[in-house]
């Protein structure tokens, strides 16, 4: 039996890879952080960021999730015009919502592309 925390984690991803976040379940709560930028509170401000980040993105390729309870953790790979990024992000997905969104890589490659 597939988690479904999971789906709605891989739901995510996929919108990213789409450029088409309407799908997504976020919470109206949700916390997005990453290493650009200050954290986000609340689906309003998430949904004005991720708008900026999606033609950035070209493919994705999940490598590995490791779920626990509410929260899931995703190894994934994202194809961008600047090369392979690989991504960690921590999920906490509460009553079938993204709650919070944590992801974790190297920005180096998207601030210095010529570097």
């Amino acid at each position: 039996m597939e988690n479904p925390n999971i789906k709605i984690v891989e739901s995510y991803i996929h919108a990213l890879r789409d450029s088409d976040l309407s799908a997504v379940p976020f919470a109206e709560d949700v916390l997005f952080e990453e290493p650009l930028i200050q954290p986000l509170n609340g689906k309003e401000a998430v949904l004005e960021y991720l708008p900026n980040v999606l033609p950035l993105i070209k493919d994705v390729k999940i490598k590995q999730h490791i779920a626990d309870g509410e929260y899931v953790a995703t190894l994934w790979d994202a194809e961008t015009p600047v090369g392979l990024i690989p991504v960690c992000e921590c999920f906490r997905v509460v009553g079938g919502q993204l709650k919070e969104i944590k992801a974790y890589f190297d920005p180096r490659s998207l601030t210095n592309p010529a570097t």
